[in-house]
């Protein structure tokens, strides 16, 4: 695309490309507030409603970089079509999924297609637009997560209130296709990242990482059933472990290795992939926790669901545009460990919940004082990293940041319901979801302390405000 063409049709490409990253962010959120009438549709026990969340994440993170690959290596404009096609039809097996297995298939077929679609729409942005312009691009780009977020819950309770819960996926079926008719004629097909070369693809490392990560989800929503000792705990998550030792074996051996240990080893990639991994599990866990408490133990509707989610999801929008700010005047390591302590202050207050109280009072002020908190905590794992980081590594130590940023959220769904087991059935009292508040609180407030040793000092050298999946 020459540089006259990029001025006359470089935002519709950006509309395009934002529309469908806009319907993976939305696929990670809807989802929770839908979660009770689906397993009650489909008869799901609490394992299969976690992996309905999990698997869409686990394959989004797992694969991710292996998509910016692939960008890299067979051309943006191919592999953005290829992972929108996926994505598209693996939402129409969804919503006319009649069993858990169907549906947990789709959503994995879903993540895959994220993690193709994703990337290659980022490297069309990078490469269609220049300087200033690239600048503004990047931010509408970076805003589609928290409105992504934001209406996805609330588009959750509409639809399953109104036409059910498939709709949830059937209305990703028309955007999907009128986006995948208009690309060709509007994304150049010669766009490539700016590295443009053809490198080796390190599949079996994007494998092994993916299956590593669902042995140790599998293990730990196994525990909340079997205990920590039983056989079908212990033997996956040793299984997760023996893999994750193959995965640096096989990074070490690539040629070009999906995560470069290098890069891994530094300080601020360390630091930003804590806090992004801890950030996502607390937010998704806590979205997971509250969607079946209101719904199975205080009998709300799927819209008032929605609906009483909203005033947290924007608070975790307002939370990142004021994170962003103060990063550039305090520096990472402040607002990381403040973003942590309120964040754990909130889920506290969410631990006084009572099924004789309203959750106006007891539930929904924790909530928003804890999504305040998370949403500083995205744009620190990404700000911090991405200033201190050599430019020759900045797309590596991104995809890194974006993998971890979907694996979080798998692993803290897995947790909080293992802990929460024994409410997490219709008509339980709300002890388990008490104790998985308890644990978000704790989790909250150790990687506050953590993150007081484990962030850069200092203000970012450059302004990079983002919050995962590639923005």
């Amino acid at each position: 695309m020459t540089h006259t063409e990029a001025r006359t049709g470089g935002w519709t490409v950006l509309v395009l490309l934002c529309l469908a990253q806009f319907m993976l962010i939305v696929d990670i959120t809807v989802v929770q507030v839908a979660l009770p009438t689906i397993g009650t549709d489909l008869a799901l026990d609490r394992e299969s409603l976690t992996w309905v969340v999990t698997t869409y994440t686990l394959c989004f993170g797992g694969l991710m970089v292996l998509g910016g690959r692939l960008a890299d290596a067979l051309g943006a404009r191919r592999t953005l079509l290829a992972g929108l096609g996926l994505f598209t039809a693996a939402s129409l097996v969804c919503g006319l999924a009649g069993s858990g297995g169907v549906l947990i298939a789709g959503r994995a077929l879903q993540g895959v297609g994220a993690a193709l679609l994703s990337p290659a729409a980022l490297s069309v942005i990078t490469t269609v637009f220049h300087g200033e312009r690239r600048g503004r691009a990047l931010g509408v780009w970076a805003a589609i997560g928290g409105t992504g977020a934001a209406l996805g819950v609330l588009l959750g309770g509409v639809l399953t209130a109104g036409p059910g819960w498939a709709w949830v996926f059937f209305v990703n079926v028309p955007i999907g296709l009128a986006v995948l008719a208009a690309v060709p004629s509007v994304v150049p097909a010669g766009v490539r990242s700016a590295a443009g070369r053809r490198e080796r693809l390190d599949v079996p490392g994007a494998l092994v990482v993916t299956l590593a990560t669902a042995l140790l989800i599998y293990g730990l929503v196994t525990a909340g059933d079997g205990g920590w000792t039983a056989s079908g705990t212990v033997l996956p998550l040793l299984g997760a472990v023996l893999l994750y030792v193959l995965f640096v074996v096989i990074e070490r051996s690539a040629r070009s290795p999906l995560m470069r240990a290098e890069t891994l080893a530094r300080r601020p990639v360390i630091s930003g992939t804590f806090v992004m991994l801890v950030a996502t599990g607390l937010m998704l866990g806590l979205f997971f926790l509250s969607s079946l408490y209101l719904q199975h133990v205080l009998r709300f509707s799927a819209l008032e669901t929605g609906l009483l989610f909203l005033p947290a999801a924007v608070a975790i929008t307002i939370g990142a545009q004021a994170g962003g700010h103060l990063i550039g005047r305090l520096g990472g390591r402040p607002v990381a460990v403040a973003a942590f302590v309120v964040t754990a202050a909130g889920a506290g207050l969410m631990t006084r919940i009572s099924p004789d109280a309203s959750a106006y009072t007891t539930l929904l002020p924790g909530f928003v004082l804890a999504s305040l908190g998370i949403g500083p905590a995205f744009v620190t794992a990404t700000t911090t990293t991405m200033a201190n980081i050599p430019p020759g590594e900045n797309g590596v130590a991104s995809g890194v940041i974006n993998t971890f940023h979907e694996l979080g959220g798998s692993i803290g769904v897995a947790v909080v319901s293992t802990v929460a087991a024994a409410s997490l059935v219709p008509g339980a009292d709300a002890g388990g979801f008490v104790s998985g508040f308890t644990l978000c609180a704790v989790v909250a407030a150790v990687a506050g302390v953590v993150a007081l040793g484990l962030v850069p000092p200092g203000k970012p050298a450059g302004t990079f405000v983002g919050h995962g999946h590639g923005h």
